[in-house]
Formats: C-alpha cells, structure tokens, sequence
C-alpha cells in the first residue's frame, strides 16, 4: 500500500481576508522548491495537509516554513498517509462534479448523464487531479473552449489522469499521459483502462468505447523533449512550471497551446514570462489560477495578472 509523506501546517488566519490571502501566499512561495503533491485545506480554515513526493522534501520544508513564516505558524507536523485510507476517508466527501459539460464522479456517485454531457468516473486517489480540486476543474473548463478533436494532446503530471481522458472524450486523435511517479501511473492506467471495479461500476473503459488507448509514459518532464503536442496540460506548481519552462514550451507545437495550473493568481506573470507565452485566457477560484497561453509577444508582465 503506498503511503505519502504529508505536513500538517497550522497557522493564525490573521485579522482580515487581504491578511489570509498575504499568508497563503507566502505558504505557496514558501513551499514551491519542495515541489508539493497536493495541499488540501482543512474544514475548519486554518490549516492545511501538504503532500509530498519524498520524506526528505516535507523535512527540508519544514525548516523552510519555519523560517518564512514562524511568526504566524502555530504547528507543524509531520505524518505519513495511505492512499487507502485517504481514498476511503474521502467518500463521505466526494460527489460528483461539473466543469463545463464534463461530469467527474467518484464510482459511489455516478449520475445518469443529461444529453451532450461526458461523464468521467476517478477513483480517489492521492494523485493529485481528481476532478474536485480547483485547479483541475478549471483545466478541464480551458480545455473544452479550445476545441481539441482530431488534436495531439499532451498531459503532463497527469496524476489520476482525468485531463488525458477529458482529452480523449472531446475527440482528441492522440493523448499522452506523463508522469514520474509510478503510484501515480497506476492510478492512472486503472482510471483509463477501468480495471478497477468497486460499487458494482467499471471506470472509464477507453478502448471498448471506441476511444483510440491513451498512452501512459512514466518519465520527468526534462526527459520527454521528443513529444509534441497541439495542446499541452501542466496541472504542476509554479516551481514545477518554471522549473521545466525549457521543457514544456518544447512540446508545443509551433500553433499549439498551453494549459496550466497549480499556482495563485500573483504568480502567473512570473509563470508566463518564464515560459516565454502569452496568456490568452485566465481564471481564478479562491486561491488558485489557470491559463490557457499561446506563443504571442512571449509572456509580458502584465498588472492584470499581479506580479
């Protein structure tokens, strides 16, 4: 069973909502060169469960933190969590969603599908991408006012992979499912090809549907410079995003498209000037941003977008 290093952070939400919004800003600043899995906030508003790829990242940031914010942090605690156990504490919670005409729905919630709407079934999963975090949602929103049939498609840090299979279900011709981290790929590979089967209901069975298969490709970004893709997906953080800016502005078509998210709103500027694109369609949901660029004028800083 895997089981994901996490960091428990608690922190004084300060006397107003700018001074929340300041803080949680210095967190994401804080916390991006740990490169971050997932962040989920907690009900009651003051603290957050940070994931991470490795033991050593959640120890470093731990250090980091402190020193960044120790005026404002009222604990910090290190605990390890199985994805079992984070899947099944998240029934209770999870129902299904809407982005657009996409439905996502964890298989203990499936709806009948209203006419034109794509449903797609995502078993919980620490990968991070299950359709109910803001900044898949708004991925999979940019995604459908791009029209993708017939394109090449690209989805890097797929996760749970529901970018790769909304791509696929909106009639995209070839679709590419990237990640590094191997738990995450099987996740993934039973969301796309529905070899799991839990409540009576097989997942999003690809193949039998008439769906060409998605290719699912285990490797870091820095080593897949030989894709191409009319529309490229970065659902990572803004660490990630200008980490690899080299990267994934090389898997880009010369026309193409970039989809990304994972950031807040004050570090999209920063994200497009490093990736060399001009965004061409932005959205916001509390905390977090997406954009849809495009290879215009090259990524100019702009007020619109913070700084």
């Amino acid at each position: 069973m895997a089981s994901y290093p996490a960091l428990d952070v608690r922190y004084a939400s300060g006397p107003d909502t700018a001074a929340l919004h300041d803080l949680h800003d210095r967190l994401y600043a804080a916390l991006d060169p740990f490169e971050p899995l997932a962040i989920h906030d907690a009900d009651a508003g003051d603290q957050w469960r940070v994931f991470f790829r490795l033991p050593s990242q959640r120890d470093d940031a731990v250090s980091a933190l402190d020193a960044a914010l120790g005026d404002r942090l009222l604990s910090l605690t290190a605990v390890d969590v199985d994805d079992e156990d984070w899947a099944r504490r998240s029934q209770a919670a999870l129902t299904a969603i809407r982005a657009g005409r996409i439905v996502v729905a964890p298989p203990w919630d499936v709806p009948a599908p209203a006419a034109g709407d794509i449903v797609i079934v995502i078993e919980p999963s620490m990968g991070f991408g299950t359709g109910h975090h803001a900044t898949t949602r708004m991925c999979l929103e940019l995604l459908q006012t791009i029209g993708v049939a017939g394109q090449r498609v690209i989805d890097v840090g797929t996760g749970s992979g529901v970018l790769a299979i909304a791509a696929r279900r909106l009639g995209a011709a070839t679709v590419t499912a990237l990640d590094n981290d191997p738990d995450a790929l099987g996740n993934a590979r039973d969301n796309i090809d529905g070899d799991t089967h839990l409540y009576g209901k097989s997942l999003n069975i690809i193949g039998s549907r008439g769906y060409p298969p998605i290719s699912v490709v285990q490797s870091d970004v820095s080593a897949a410079g030989h894709l191409r893709g009319d529309v490229v997906l970065a659902n990572l953080t803004a660490a990630a995003l200008r980490r690899f800016a080299e990267s994934l502005r090389g898997m880009v078509a010369d026309d193409g498209r970039l989809i990304v998210s994972g950031f807040s709103l004050n570090e999209l500027n920063g994200v497009a000037v490093a990736l060399g694109m001009e965004p061409t369609d932005v959205r916001h949901d509390g905390e977090w941003a997406a954009a849809l660029l495009g290879r215009g004028t090259g990524g100019r800083p702009s007020d619109a977008y913070g700084s």
